[in-house]
């Protein structure tokens, strides 16, 4: 099928949920696509964070082939030796106590927010279920995750919302302290606000909200959906503050490409959801926490890191130097671009039609490109976009 043609089944039969760009891709390889009509494309999006290892990495496929054809999926009514092994690794590299799997972030985040009103409901009983996120938070599209989210454009429509969140602006911590009442039982942030314009917060005002949490046994939790998985230069976000989670959320890139999500939490929640508290049918999945085992081996392999902060590091460097950049900010490689025309979506748009595949967030361009991009992708990316802002 051509593009014409899949733009036109697209249309009459799919719900027009999303603002598409004008391409179909159909392959790839590493950090290069490829469309219907056989035209390339530079990916600095990675499927919006997901494909950590680019496209079709040798070893994911290996892994995920051998497991497709071993068995796909036994629901969560039996044991599975592959769940128990990504949990075991996420504990081993949080120092957290249990893990739930589930399929997406959104999920992650619903178990998080449930997590935190039984905690507080057995201990404390009612009354004590508000959760404190930020202004311009992203933390799902479920109802419930909605409501979470800091930012009145999602609040619309879908009557009623859940209730119990009140939102806090970042970086604020007299605004903080005077909304952490006796109502409240967790504080939940992103470290670095995605969606919200790719804002890191404060070290002094995660700091607060740490000691916060710990003088009102609120739990801190962090939606580390898109910050996780080595994504900004450390496997979570929350060990460049230095403070230890109650609470953490996982998903996109833990997959590598498969749907897979996971909610982390340390010893005093391990037993908070009990059987029948939750569930899940797909969460857990056999093809899917293989793909997660081998994302795990190779983000936290000897040396990676310190590549997603160097490749990070040249990134950065490039942008600073390229016409109609005001500002270059984020972590790792997870960075993103305030243009001094303010014309970023117009930029995105013409990136597609010059061979690269780029995002945006609020009123900037968002880069997340594969976490082993080579430089030789990396500077013909750049090198198309440097011409375009140039324009």
């Amino acid at each position: 099928m051509n593009f014409e043609d899949i733009k036109n089944d697209e249309q009459q039969y799919m719900m027009h949920t999303y603002g598409r760009f004008q391409t179909a891709i159909v392959s790839g390889k590493g950090a290069t696509a490829k469309d219907a009509e056989g035209k390339e494309y530079i990916d600095f999006t990675s499927g919006i964070g997901v494909n950590c290892l680019g496209y079709c990495d040798e070893g994911w496929v290996k892994a995920v082939s051998a497991q497709a054809a071993a068995v796909q999926h036994i629901s969560n009514l039996y044991y599975s030796p592959l769940q128990t092994e990504v949990s075991k690794k996420l504990c081993e590299l949080t120092g957290m106590d249990k893990v739930f799997l589930c399929n997406s972030g959104a999920e992650a985040n619903e178990c998080a927010i449930k997590i935190a009103r039984k905690y507080s409901f057995d201990k404390y009983g009612k009354g004590r279920q508000k959760i404190l996120t930020l202004v311009n938070s992203f933390h799902g599209r479920t109802v419930t995750t909605l409501a979470a989210t800091g930012q009145d454009v999602f609040h619309n429509f879908f009557f009623p919302f859940t209730e119990g969140f009140e939102y806090v602006t970042a970086n604020d911590i007299k605004d903080l302290e005077a909304k952490a009442g006796d109502d409240v039982c967790a504080v939940f942030i992103e470290l670095v606000q995605g969606e919200g314009g790719v804002m890191p917060l404060s070290q002094e005002f995660v700091d607060a909200a740490a000691r916060l949490c710990g003088e009102k046994d609120m739990l801190l939790m962090v939606d580390e959906v898109q910050t996780g998985i080595s994504r900004t230069g450390t496997v979570y976000c929350y060990e460049q503050y230095g403070i230890k989670p109650d609470v953490i959320t996982s998903a996109k890139g833990l997959g590598g490409g498969l749907p897979i999500g996971a909610c982390i939490c340390n010893e005093k929640l391990g037993n908070v959801m009990t059987p029948g508290t939750h569930g899940t049918t797909f969460g857990g999945n056999p093809v899917a926490c293989a793909a997660a085992k081998e994302v795990l081996s190779r983000v936290t392999a000897p040396g990676f890191l310190a590549e997603v902060c160097k490749k990070g590091d040249y990134i950065r460097q490039k942008l600073s130097s390229m016409q109609n950049v005001k500002e270059v900010r984020g972590k790792g490689m997870m960075i993103g671009i305030v243009t001094e025309k303010d014309n970023a979506k117009e930029i995105a748009a013409k990136c597609v039609e010059n061979g690269l595949l780029i995002l945006t967030a609020k009123d900037l361009l968002r880069l997340l490109p594969p976490l082993n991009i080579s430089y030789e992708e990396i500077d013909k990316g750049l090198e198309i976009l440097s011409g375009l802002m140039a324009e």
